[in-house]
């Protein structure tokens, strides 16, 4: 088993953090292979960042995403920078209310998550990236919801967790 996962945005939607919070998942929580690539502009806001995260149960030869098997959407910018990289078929997962789905609609499985909504619900916004990462993991399958909220757990200031845990279990309560 193979998956290749991008997750992309703008600076400061915490893309990068999303990605680092899979790849431990993945690793210390479930006992598989990851390896967690990133890219940003050189700005710290609003700019294009991307993770890109591969998870393998073997060994992992090429460190690079070739064609995404999952890719978590959250801006128009990101999806047409990175829309022709993911495989056809594949899943898409993005928020209708900052990206036109519409668009890739029939080449793809479409999964619209209102993130940032949900988020706001919350009270959080910056827990967006958590809300798609619970529809990641339930969609993809690749480890389980346990790992996910535990490499949270490790990796997210106390402060917030609790947010965060309520934005990954609503994430995966909208797919």
């Amino acid at each position: 088993m193979r998956k290749e996962m991008r997750i992309a945005g703008t600076g400061g939607m915490g893309v990068v953090l999303a990605g680092v919070i899979v790849g431990h998942a993945a690793v210390v929580h479930a006992g598989l292979n990851a390896v967690q690539s990133q890219s940003y502009g050189s700005e710290a806001r609003g700019t294009a960042a991307k993770s890109e995260v591969i998870i393998s149960d073997g060994e992992i030869k090429y460190p690079k995403v070739r064609g995404s098997d999952y890719f978590v959407v959250m801006s128009q910018k990101a999806l047409e920078m990175y829309i022709d990289d993911a495989k056809k078929g594949s899943v898409v997962i993005g928020d209708p209310d900052l990206v036109d789905l519409s668009s890739i609609s029939g080449q793809y499985e479409v999964v619209a998550v209102k993130a940032i909504k949900t988020a706001d619900e919350i009270g959080l916004r910056l827990a967006a990236n958590m809300v798609m990462l619970g529809a990641l993991v339930k969609a993809s399958r690749v480890f389980s919801v346990q790992a996910l909220e535990k490499a949270v757990t490790d990796l997210v200031p106390k402060k917030h967790l609790a947010k965060n845990i309520q934005a990954l279990k609503a994430g995966m309560d909208l797919t």
